[in-house]
């Protein structure tokens, strides 16, 4: 037994082609319990046979317990094996009646009774396992049930989950056999190439689905004998596995060059893609972490490497473990076929159960199983959490595996029993979860996490004390024959008609006469009609359906002009655009009538901002320059130019209760006081008295530019997020001043967004949840991350970003996610799926920048217009309506 990483080993070297129950050798103490694993594929010198590990029935409550392991191989006999470790008796099961190899093997989904298929080139027997036991003990041979003869050669087979029907694969084709006796009920041609794998649906019973080496899947219907759905050709090598994945209703595929992809089966049985992982640059991505985390370790994190590198019962030897080789760069790329999948519970739950707000939602992992090693792998993410790489663990007979049976059912520990490609050896893998889990490079345990609400008082030495209208001290009185000196005469008078004292004019004969119902005025009224906007409520509907029609379209030029940026004021009565042309416009939220024109930038406008009390308005530009405006005036009220931005700002906004400036310029961020005024004095109109002031400047370390940066101004938060071209993330901690943690390689490239979760005053959220921020790259999708952890918990594929940077966008209940596409769509996902649940249609160009409304269920996108197409730039308005009765809900555009 050796023992690395929560590991336990157990190696076999069989004599025989029958295994004997793991449990017999000694594991100090420790037990299997695992309950159902699935067939995996071995191909040696000799023909292909078939490994499994089915249910156990020591997980019921029963005195005997029946524990059962299964091999099957070509050794003088071809049938197979099992071994009964009950108490009572402990004897050999030898199932006897192929006369050819078994190919492949396949228990069934039920405990009572245990069943168990074989399969060779002359017959598929069904064996009750149970009673072939009761038959052994009488003495006489064990018998099983023939449903097929001279198939072909069966390469997998697949149990219903009633165990009334049986699926068989076959060269190319699929035949359904009763399980009760010998007859075909159907068969399913239509791959062109071999059947690898077929399974059912867990939540549809009558669905199935197959894949084969023609690189492509089929959907059956079984009820009606008929093909559903055919995929088009997922990869350049055939697809070898396949899983079920019921908790998300979705299903895995695997191919020979270690691609894997996630699928999910929607209404009309049309399929659609939620997840691809390749395999082969997750590991690289890995073993880089690896790489990192040993370099910037400390010394607890030495301590535990060198503890695992002196284990008694172990040798292990790891290049990405040891100092002396971290610069010879990654491993050559090979491929990795994909043996074997199953699906388990996620890796960290063991750890972060103690807290169920660091857990995510429907969390889950997947084991996968290749030539020469097991990974971990978060489907929520598609990063690999943790792996067992065999060539690493020197003890281990097996260096290149061949089969694979996974069973996972147990929370605490996962079972693999593997078999070598080039010989007989055969070992049983114990993993413990929870001792995995700690080594795992995704988890953090920090006493005090991060978070973006403040939780402590400001430090005195925190810049975020700067105040920059502080009250000037009181110079003391002077002679007083100066102050004398000092006053001027002035006339008493200062009209030239001065009103009556009223002492000639006749007594009133009513002293006071009281107002009743006074009428409005007619400022009143228009300002009660302003205050009134169509589309503002009191309060956020948290429990609004999802927009998803088309409700508003408008053009915003009469030429073809780019919409670089758009935000919502927060009331969500104002909607201000920054165009290409230099421009800003600001719509009311019903865009009727015509928009305020800002103007006097020297570039395009790429980026908006408001204040909390929203007149107020920030503008940044391609001149370098930062202006801010009053909502109802025509000149800006402060000016920031070259002589503070050496490069573009890509961000800039209020910060802190609008109490500081908040830009990017270059590879530097900076924090400005600034005060506003604009009152003018009559002599020196041109001089302004508004001013700003620079309170400190942080740097992104090992990075040419900010590419953007993202901070909370609707409440108090210290942590400003920062992301560079270097492709990290990096978290700031103003309330220290200076930088906290960076994510290396946070995306593939470079982030061009962060968004957080800001919420509304129309709406409250959870505390924990306003630690969620989201990150988008080209290329790459988006990812959702935890603050406290920084972890990525999400990732959200399934549209079209492979030029623009295409923005996001997060509703104020945090329970919605929206993103542009270039594909002239805006896709609308729930926050705890990765699957989108509305495609928006209604543009002409790519839709680069969205803006969630604060204050109800609307969205506002802009698409690009110009030297990509010859239609307009546009702003789209999508709004639900939704009418109760009849028993149904009716989306249509708002009137």
């Amino acid at each position: 037994m050796f023992n690395c990483f929560g590991f336990e080993l157990v190696s076999f070297r069989p004599d025989s082609p029958y295994l004997f129950d793991p449990r017999d050798v000694p594991s100090h103490g420790h037990r299997c319990h695992g309950r159902r694993g699935a067939a995996a594929t071995l191909r040696g010198g000799g023909p292909r046979s078939s490994l499994e590990c089915g249910p156990l029935p020591c997980l019921t409550p029963r005195s005997q317990t029946l524990r059962v392991s299964v091999v099957a191989g070509r050794s003088g006999n071809e049938e197979p094996s099992l071994r009964s470790t009950s108490s009572s008796t402990r004897r050999t099961l030898e199932l006897k009646g192929h006369h050819q190899p078994i190919t492949a093997l396949a228990f069934g989904n039920h405990n009572e009774p245990t069943l168990l298929c074989s399969a060779a080139e002359d017959y598929v027997i069904i064996w009750d396992v149970e009673a072939c036991r009761m038959s052994l003990q009488q003495g006489l041979d064990p018998r099983g049930n023939v449903v097929g003869t001279l198939l072909g050669k069966v390469l997998y087979l697949c149990f219903s989950p009633d165990d009334q029907t049986l699926i068989t694969c076959a060269d190319n084709k699929i035949y359904v056999l009763n399980c009760k006796q010998e007859d075909i009920l159907a068969v399913l041609e239509g791959h062109l190439g071999v059947v690898t794998a077929a399974e059912f649906s867990p939540w549809q019973s009558n669905i199935l689905v197959s894949i084969s080496e023609d690189r492509t899947f089929k959907v059956w219907d079984l009820t009606r004998n008929m093909l559903l759905y055919q995929s088009p050709v997922l990869s350049g090598s055939p697809l070898l596995s396949l899983c079920m994945d019921n908790r998300v209703n979705q299903f895995i595929t695997g191919s020979a060059n270690g691609q894997l992809d996630v699928f999910t089966l929607l209404h009309g049985q049309q399929c659609r893609r939620v997840l691809h992982i390749d395999l082969v640059k997750e590991q690289q991505k890995y073993y880089c972490k690896i790489q990192r985390k040993v370099r910037l370790s400390e010394n607890a994190d030495v301590e535990s490497i060198n503890s695992l590198r002196n284990c008694k019962n172990l040798h292990y030897s790891s290049s990405y473990l040891n100092g002396n080789n971290l610069e010879n760069g990654p491993r050559a790329c090979i491929e990795l076929p994909i043996l074997r999948m199953s699906h388990c519970e996620y890796l960290l739950n063991s750890l972060l159960k103690k807290d169920s707000s660091f857990t995510p939602e429907s969390s889950s992992s997947l084991w996968v199983g290749t030539i020469n090693g097991l990974f971990n792998i978060n489907l929520a993410t598609g990063e690999i959490d943790a792996a067992l790489h065999f060539e690493d663990h020197l003890g281990l007979s097996i260096q290149t595996a061949g089969s694979y049976a996974i069973g996972s059912r147990n929370t605490n520990k996962v079972f693999c029993l593997l078999a070598s490609m080039f010989g007989k050896h055969i070992a049983l893998l114990e993993v413990h979860m929870l001792e995995l889990a700690k080594m795992c490079l995704q988890y953090s345990n920090e006493e005090e996490p991060l978070s973006i609400i403040a939780r402590s008082s400001l430090l005195p030495t925190s810049p975020l004390n700067y105040d920059l209208k502080q009250k000037k001290r009181s110079k003391p009185a002077e002679h007083s024959q100066t102050a004398a000196s000092s006053i001027k005469d002035k006339p008493v008078v200062f009209h030239t008609k001065v009103k009556s004292s009223g002492y000639t004019a006749a007594p009133r004969l009513n002293m006071y006469t009281p107002k009743v119902n006074p009428p409005k005025s007619v400022s009143s009224v228009m300002k009660e009609k302003t205050n009134s906007l169509t589309g503002v409520s009191k309060e956020y509907p948290l429990n609004s359906l999802a927009p998803s029609r088309l409700h508003t379209r408008v053009a915003v030029s009469n030429q073809p002009t780019p919409i670089c940026c758009i935000q919502y004021s927060g009331d969500g009565k104002l909607l201000a655009v920054g165009l290409a042309d230099k421009s800003m416009l600001v719509y009311n939220s019903s865009l009727i009538g015509t928009p305020t024109v800002f103007k006097g930038h020297d570039g395009a406008v790429n980026c908006v901002g408001w204040t909390q009390n929203n007149k107020w308005l920030l503008t940044a530009s391609e001149d370098r320059s930062l202006w801010i405006w009053p909502v109802h005036g025509s000149a800006p009220a402060l000016q920031l130019g070259t002589e503070t931005f050496s490069k573009p700002a890509r961000s800039a906004q209020f910060y802190y209760m609008d109490t500081f400036l908040l830009f990017s310029s270059g590879s530097e961020f900076q924090l400005h006081g600034y005060h506003l005024d604009t009152s003018r004095d009559d002599i020196k109109s041109y001089k302004r008295k508004s001013k700003s002031k620079l309170v400190a400047k942080f740097k992104m370390s090992d990075t040419q530019e900010i590419s953007c940066l993202s901070a909370v101004n609707d409440f108090y938060s210290y942590i400003v997020l920062v992301a560079g071209t270097n492709r990290a993330l990096e978290v700031f901690d103003l309330n220290v001043g200076q930088s906290v943690v960076t994510v290396p390689d946070a995306h593939s490239r470079p982030v061009h967004q962060i968004c957080q979760n800001n919420g509304s005053v129309f709406c409250t959220q959870a505390s924990e949840s306003y630690n969620l921020f989201l990150t988008t790259a080209i290329t790459d999708g988006i990812k959702l991350w935890d603050l406290r952890t920084l972890r990525s918990v999400r990732r959200y594929e399934g549209h079209h970003n492979r030029c623009h940077p295409c923005k996001i966008a997060l509703s104020p209940c945090g329970r919605f996610l929206v993103t542009g596409s270039e594909d002239k769509c805006a896709y609308l996902f729930e926050l705890g799926s990765s699957n989108f649940v509305h495609k928006l249609s209604g543009h002409t160009e790519t839709v680069i920048t969205l803006a969630y409304s604060s204050s109800a269920p609307k969205i506002h996108g802009d698409g690009r217009g110009g030297e990509f197409g010859s239609s307009h730039a546009c702003i789209s308005k999508v709004v639900p309506k939704w009418t109760h009765g009849g028993g149904g809900i009716e989306f249509g555009p708002v009137r």
